[in-house]
Formats: C-alpha cells, structure tokens, sequence
C-alpha cells in the first residue's frame, strides 16, 4: 500500500514487513512505525535499516553508492526507487535469516564429525526442517526480483530506472546467494533425515529380536 502526505512525502509499506519513508523526518517515522506496531503479526525489535538520498538533476539518471539520481522525481519513479529499497532490505534479512539456519546446520554436522553421532531429536529435526521451508516459501512470496512492477511495461525510462535499480543493490545476485543457502541446508538436513531414519529402523529392529526372543523362551518354557 502507498501513501501519499502531499508534496513528496510518501509511505510504502509491504506485507512482508517492510515499511518505505520518502521525505519523512525521524520523528515523523517514529510515530508511523509505533502507529502500526500493534498491528505487526511478529513482535520483532530488531529493525533493519537503508537510507538511500534520491536527487533531481535534469538530463540525468546515475546510480551512486548511496544516491540515486533521476531526471524526474515523479511519483512514478519514487515508487519504482521504493520497491527496490523494500526488496533490498528484503534480502538483507532473509540472508541472515539463512545465514543463522546455515551456523545451526554447521553445528550438527561437527557434532556428528566429532561424535559419530547426531545427537537431534526427529522431532526438533522436523521444526528445524519447517523453519528452512517456510523460510523458502516467505522468500517466494514476497521477493519480486523476477517481476517487474506494472508501471515499467509502458516507460521506458520507469524501465531503465527499475533495472538499474536491481543491478545496483545486486538483488538477482544477493537472490541467488540466499537460494544456494538454503539448497546447502536442505541437502544436510535430508542427510540427517536419513541418519535418523536409519537409527529408528535400527532401533524397530532390536526390539523385534527382543521380542522375538521372548517368545523363544516362553515357548521353551511352556514345553518344560
């Protein structure tokens, strides 16, 4: 949903959690994010944060580190400019995100080098599991780097800006990072899986011997 506060003010704000100021001051940011605070599905302190000056110079569309400069500063554009910082700060936290599970996944497996044994209930293996997935599918969801906005289809110059936007903050590239993350944390924990399986099997063996001894016996047993 965008908003628009007159002149070049402008909130942004993405149901996967990121929220675009345009032309806001910090106060004026403070308060809109406490306004929506009761309304966020997960209570997270952690903020993360880009700010990114954008310019208006006639005749002229350059990138820079942290400065875009654009030859109209329309709505148009301060929206395709918002829509690749969200997606920006997007990424930044899905890499951590997969980062975090990638060090769990890390610790297993040295524990299992160092042991012989893996030492995770299927259980807690399983929620580990679902954590990597539906980290996968929010990434799914809500990253739009393959899909372009409607408003670039008829502009050419909304199109350039667009693309070299997404060239500029690496978004297929850093994309592409979380993606073989998580293809690595799924490998090991099918790996795992295996593991676990094979000691459950191993396990429903044993007590089939146990039991089947018992049998033996109370069958020696009858016949004395």
């Amino acid at each position: 949903m965008l908003y628009s506060f007159g002149g070049d003010k402008y909130q942004y704000y993405f149901n996967y959690g990121v929220i675009v100021f345009a032309a806001h001051s910090e106060e004026e940011i403070k308060v809109a994010v406490r306004t929506i605070a009761p309304y966020k599905k997960n209570s997270n302190d952690q903020w993360l944060r880009d700010d990114y000056e954008i310019a208006e110079i006639e005749g002229k569309l350059e990138f820079a580190f942290d400065r875009l400069i654009v030859n109209n500063l329309d709505a148009n554009a301060l929206r395709i400019a918002m829509f690749n910082i969200a997606q920006s700060v997007a990424l930044d936290c899905y890499h951590g995100i997969s980062e975090n599970l990638l060090t769990e996944i890390r610790g297993f497996a040295r524990e299992l080098e160092l042991s012989g044994k893996l030492n995770i209930s299927r259980k807690n293996m399983m929620k580990f599991l679902g954590r990597a997935l539906n980290t996968q599918n929010d990434i799914a969801d809500n990253i739009y780097i393959f899909d372009a906005p409607d408003a670039v289809w008829d502009d050419e110059y909304l199109d350039k800006l667009h693309h070299g936007l997404m060239k500029h903050f690496d978004l297929r590239v850093r994309f592409s990072e979380i993606e073989y993350t998580l293809r690595i944390i799924e490998d090991n924990l099918n790996i795992f899986r295996e593991i676990s399986n094979q000691r459950e099997s191993s396990l429903l063996e044993r007590i089939i011997v146990v039991l089947i001894m018992v049998e033996v016996l109370n069958l020696i047993i009858s016949k004395l």
